[in-house]
């Protein structure tokens, strides 16, 4: 069997490589629908701050495996627009259509805990209700992957909202890892590439809080560690929605780069740095970057030059 470069470790090797995490390691993961817009350069320029405010890496990864939505242009203009405002990732880029081969040694790990599930979304939500675990699935419709997911109580401290919990079977259901067109899902793929690139702290968007326990519900069965978590106001529009690539949201332009980052600062809460010359105000941001003073608030409006 071949490894692309991108694989770290096989099936042998999983356990004892991906726990090997001893300094900070940072990540930044957009999908390439599209260029980057405000939202997501909040998000961006926090976890970089983080990475670099406690010396460690920062990493860039292109969530690329949702072939359907991604754009063949927009993982370069994101790279592009990422380096116009100086947020210079360390290593190469990982994408995730790479690594197919960990997904896949993470699954045969799981598959204890899996069943088919042949339900629609219609029938899947808002929790699912356990249908195909119970009865099993009907052979005679396409069929996804799902994880049971733990019946007791899923909790971990995040650095901004604090103490989080939830009843698993209760509150989330089992979910999908790997879909009925046979894409893996979102949630086993951003637990094998964290720990495929030994992440030790994930910054994201408050959206994706309750993803967060069916993750470390992943980490739990493989037996793994997870890595500390600091989620962040969304960015949403004049009608509270938020910000996305596929609702067109305003891209960011790097000419303004200073202008744009001053006003993120300003939403995560920060320090803004008396100046105005691009590399002193990054330095500065970095020196003075304070997680206790992001905003503990699930939303935030984006200014409106940049709606």
């Amino acid at each position: 069997m071949t490894k692309s470069k991108n694989d770290k470790y096989t099936a042998r090797n999983f356990r004892d490589e991906s726990n090997s995490r001893s300094h900070y390691v940072g990540r930044f993961a957009p999908s390439p629908s599209g260029p980057l817009h405000y939202g997501s350069l909040v998000t961006a320029l926090a976890s970089f701050l983080d990475a670099k405010h406690n010396k460690g890496k920062w990493l860039l990864r292109i969530e690329d495996l949702d072939f359907f939505r991604n754009s063949r242009s927009a993982s370069l203009e994101i790279q592009k627009q990422l380096k116009g405002f100086r947020l210079i990732w360390d290593d190469e880029v990982l994408f995730q259509s790479s690594s197919t081969l960990g997904y896949s040694e993470a699954l045969k790990q799981l598959a204890d805990s899996t069943y088919l599930c042949s339900c629609n979304r219609k029938e899947s939500r808002p929790i699912y209700n356990g249908n195909c675990r119970k009865n099993g699935a009907d052979k005679t419709k396409s069929t996804a992957l799902r994880l049971m997911i733990s019946q007791d109580k899923l909790s971990f401290k995040d650095a901004v909202f604090g103490h989080l919990q939830w009843k698993g079977l209760e509150d989330l259901g089992d979910f999908i890892i790997k879909r009925k067109d046979g894409v893996f899902a979102y949630h086993l793929a951003v637990v094998v590439d964290d720990l495929n690139q030994k992440i030790t702290h994930v910054v994201r968007g408050s959206d994706l809080l309750d993803s967060t326990p069916r993750q470390l519900d992943i980490y739990k069965k493989l037996g793994l560690n997870p890595p500390k978590y600091c989620h962040l106001p969304v960015i949403v529009d004049s009608n509270n929605f938020k910000l996305s690539k596929q609702s067109f949201a305003k891209k960011v332009d790097p000419e303004k780069a200073v202008t744009i980052l001053r006003l993120a600062l300003t939403d995560l809460g920060q320090i803004i740095p008396r100046t105005e010359n691009h590399q002193h105000l990054l330095e500065q941001a970095i020196k003075n970057w304070n997680v206790e003073r992001i905003p503990k608030k699930l939303t935030t409006k984006a200014p409106k030059m940049l709606l």
